[in-house]
């Protein structure tokens, strides 16, 4: 029998759909941001967070001097990082503003309002229509459904994602069939064939699968160099370029002004020459955290990520587990398996809400991350579930927790107690498959 909070959470998701498309557009952004700023202003855990990854970006930026300035005048780092993240929450509701109104935005107001490369998006159709699969792999920016529906209309058709399946179900079916009716083929992580075998065989027919990829969700992730530190990176999207031959593309998202979208598709990470399959998959996680890298830095405002990320936040026991398992599928060392991506209660960016908020004072300088959903050894034996429509490329996505200042796997990163663990709660998450 649902829990009070588990109704309440499915009524507050269902009034999402039915209610916010009814508003008209401005008064429903108005509402939309005005949450995001109470959510900033009370300065929760996730909000703590996403500073202290946000600080980062800062820090390494060679360009960025806070303090005095050769003309004279004074740059506040504190101010400054706080403005960002007002923006970063602003956008982070927008996700959810547009998710919800998805029915009403339309699907020419999206074809028109999509900036792509598209050169990329058409070598894209070409590897499919040769037979070869893509794996789109994204940080959580901007709005992954908005770009997941476009490359479908585009010429994709369908893709497929990984969902991970979260309390109450009745609002994991809402996002279930809300992806499902924009042509995403939904792999739960539990309860059918394992999503990393079945990923596999989309490959290996020429399909698109799309996987939210900065932050790993298990204890095989990839140590990676991102933004001067150390960060765990799960190692699936190399895994199964390494394992089916399919071309791995980084994809960035984000928002253009009020009602427009923006998209970069990278060039193809290639699978190395030499090495093991664990060497050759940290090395082209490693590329992909490098194009992260600057994907956000360009466009810091729109990456939602509440999370801890980097190995300095990361509970050591975990990091302990990380650092002792293998990485890569079928390596021939130890019985661990690739994680695949971020996954999501069948949103594209799923970001589970945790921990307790930082113990106190200025805004913290670590951030937060979490883990991804670990494929199994032998995906050629996995049967492929029950497609919504034409089965295509799956992608672990993720919900994100709405933007109310609950900290997303929160412990705090200037000292608090990093395994804290908290509510999840169940919503889209910025990052679905194209996104992200």
């Amino acid at each position: 029998m649902a829990t009070l909070r588990e109704r309440l959470s499915s009524a507050a998701f269902g009034a999402g759909w039915s209610l916010v498309c009814r508003l008209p557009e401005s008064v429903a952004r108005a509402l939309f941001n005005f949450g995001a700023d109470t959510a900033w202003r009370k300065q929760g855990g996730g909000v703590q967070v996403l500073e202290g990854n946000l600080l980062r970006i800062f820090r390494t930026d060679p360009a960025y001097s806070p303090g005095v300035q050769p003309d004279g005048s004074y740059v506040d780092e504190g101010k400054e990082l706080r403005a960002l993240s007002r923006e970063v929450m602003r956008s982070y509701g927008r996700y959810y503003l547009e998710t919800f109104r998805m029915q009403v935005i339309g699907v020419d107001r999206i074809a028109a309002g999509m900036h792509v490369n598209t050169a990329q998006a058409d070598l894209t159709l070409e590897y499919m229509k040769n037979g070869r699969g893509v794996i789109y792999a994204l940080p959580h920016m901007g709005d992954f459904e908005q770009a997941g529906l476009w490359i479908n209309r585009y010429g994709a058709g369908s893709f497929t994602t990984v969902a991970e399946r979260l309390e109450p179900e009745a609002v994991f079916q809402k996002w279930l069939d809300f992806r499902q009716g924009l042509g995403m083929e939904v792999l739960p992580t539990t309860g059918g064939p394992h999503p990393f075998g079945v990923m596999a065989q989309r490959l290996r027919a020429g399909k698109l699968i799309c996987l939210v990829a900065d932050r790993d969700l298990s204890d095989t992730g990839v140590e990676v160099d991102f933004f001067g530190e150390k960060a765990l990176f799960p190692a699936g999207p190399a895994s199964l370029a390494i394992q089916t031959g399919a071309a791995l593309m980084p994809v960035a998202c984000w928002f253009e002004g009020v009602d427009e979208w923006g998209a970069r598709i990278y060039d193809e990470i290639p699978v190395p020459a030499d090495g093991t399959r664990k060497e050759k998959a940290a090395v082209m996680t490693q590329a992909m955290a490098t194009v992260f890298e600057e994907a956000i830095r360009e466009h810091p405002q729109d990456w939602h990520m509440l999370q801890r990320l980097f190995v300095n936040d990361l509970d050591p026991e975990r990091l302990a587990r990380s650092r002792t398992r293998s990485v890569g599928n079928g390596n021939g060392s130890g019985n661990s398996t690739p994680t695949t991506g971020d996954t999501a209660p069948v949103t594209s960016g799923n970001r589970p809400t945790a921990g307790n908020p930082p113990a106190a004072g200025n805004p913290p300088a670590a951030a937060t991350t979490t883990t991804a959903a670990a494929a199994p050894t032998a995906p050629t034996t996995a049967a492929a579930p029950a497609a919504p429509t034409t089965a295509a490329a799956t992608a672990p996505t993720t919900a994100a927790a709405a933007p109310n200042g609950a900290a997303p796997n929160g412990a705090a990163p200037n000292g608090a107690n990093p395994n804290a663990a908290g509510p999840t709660a169940p919503a889209p998450d910025n990052g679905n498959g194209v996104s992200p």
